[in-house]
């Protein structure tokens, strides 16, 4: 039986009946900031999510960063690229690696995968790579564009070891390759050589003193960490095969890469890599921005 309650009794219940009410607004309110935190929280990780892979040929390990940098201060978008020898990114590229974009050091590892239909177009010339001969502080061998001391360094005994970067994997060991024949020095200098797995290694050789001189990126040489650590001079180019470097996007390539692709060939991108010593294709192609 219903019994009407009175007095004290009702307003008990009347405070009861509002607390009741006030509980039931609390959790909607809880579920919407909830919905809507969730909703930042996919939103925040879907941007997060875009951040390429991107596969850059080892003369680039300077030059690069602050390019990427300055990409960043203009698009608020990050990269995360690693370094490593042109060859050996191609064959990963092909068996699978989840890189997005592709900086390579020899054109044609490009157009191979451009045959293979594992990019989105046949990819452009960045930059023209140059060669540098690099002889550390306290090298008993001085750099010269002819290699003539390297010469007669071989022929007195100054001369023990000699880096260049592994031609089988490396384009630039192809080119030093290709620039100590045009000396005449290769007979002498092959049993000295001492490869890099790439033209950085080949680098940290020549100037640790590990080797009394070594043919490296002119872009390497340029980099501040190494003033002061040696001298160099740079090979002349009819010395050997162009350095054409070409990059491209690969199928998987997402907005990000596909605006860092543009920004490299803008006149912020082309004016570091001068910088460093590459010479650079006509242009410039523009930028694009981030949608």
């Amino acid at each position: 039986m219903f019994m009407p309650v009175e007095g004290r009794d009702a307003s008990a219940a009347a405070r009861y009946s509002d607390r009741l009410v006030m509980y039931a607004r609390i959790r909607r309110w809880a579920g919407t900031a909830a919905l809507f935190a969730g909703s930042l929280l996919l939103a925040c990780a879907a941007r997060a999510a875009d951040v390429p892979n991107i596969a850059a040929a080892s003369d680039l390990q300077f030059a690069l960063p602050p390019i990427a940098a300055a990409f960043m201060r203009a698009t608020g978008h990050e990269v995360r690229v690693s370094f490593g020898s042109s060859g050996n990114f191609r064959r990963q590229i092909a068996d699978g690696a989840p890189f997005e974009l592709f900086l390579s050091a020899d054109a044609s590892y490009v157009d191979a995968l451009a045959r293979d239909r594992m990019t989105v177009d046949a990819g452009v010339v960045y930059a023209i790579g140059q060669l540098a001969l690099f002889c550390a502080s306290g090298s008993p061998v001085a750099p010269d564009p002819e290699m003539r001391d390297v010469g007669a360094a071989l022929a007195d005994g100054r001369l023990a070891k000699f880096a260049i970067a592994n031609p089988e994997y490396a384009p630039y060991g192809r080119a030093a390759v290709q620039a100590l024949m045009h000396a005449g020095l290769w007979p002498g200098i092959e049993p000295h050589l001492v490869l890099g797995e790439n033209i950085s290694q080949a680098a940290q050789f020549a100037a640790s003193g590990n080797a009394q001189a070594g043919i490296v990126a002119l872009s390497l040489v340029r980099a501040p960490g190494m003033a002061g650590r040696g001298r160099y001079a740079v090979l002349p180019a009819s010395s050997h095969d162009p350095l054409i470097q070409k990059m491209v996007l690969l199928r998987n390539a997402r907005p990000t890469a596909r605006a860092f692709y543009a920004f490299l060939q803008g006149p912020a991108a082309r004016d570091i890599f001068a910088g460093y010593g590459f010479e650079l294709p006509p242009g410039p192609a523009g930028t694009a921005a981030l949608r």
